[in-house]
């Protein structure tokens, strides 16, 4: 999955949290977006709030649904070698070598699904902030 900063690295967990990082920077500064971008009821006139918000809403919707994608595909990824892993250890249960690396691998997809839930967590603040000031200028269409 490649980011705007550098490529997601699902073998790598702190490489993969790095990136994550890099593509939330949307999120991160939503809150100086909208004070720069969408108008107050005094400049309402001379800055177009419908179009602006829905700028916004966009690209903060695009933003979600890359790093949607790039999350699960590394879990899928991270998966599958857990699963290979797993009936390598079935074949060879002696093996301490093979069970360290399951083991490793099992903590890295239990922390690349505990990635999911800090996502939704960002993407409902981001949504709130955005609802809050970009309501009276756009309403985003439902999501199914």
């Amino acid at each position: 999955m490649a980011a705007s900063g550098g490529t997601l690295n699902c073998e790598d967990f702190s490489m993969f949290q790095e990136v994550l990082k890099v593509m939330r920077n949307i999120d991160d500064r939503i809150v100086h977006a909208l004070n720069t971008t969408v108008p107050t009821v005094s400049f309402s006139g001379k800055v177009d709030g419908t179009q602006t918000c829905k700028e916004l809403y966009e690209s903060m919707m695009d933003a979600h649904l890359t790093r949607d994608k790039a999350i699960k595909s590394c879990i899928a990824q991270t998966s599958e070698e857990v699963a290979q892993l797993r009936k390598q250890r079935a074949k060879d249960s002696e093996n301490l070598a093979l069970i360290k690396l399951l083991r490793k691998e099992q903590t890295k997809l239990k922390l690349m699904q505990s990635e999911l839930n800090v996502e939704e967590v960002v993407n409902d603040r981001s949504l709130k902030l955005f609802r809050e000031r970009c309501r009276i200028h756009y309403t985003p269409p439902k999501v199914k």
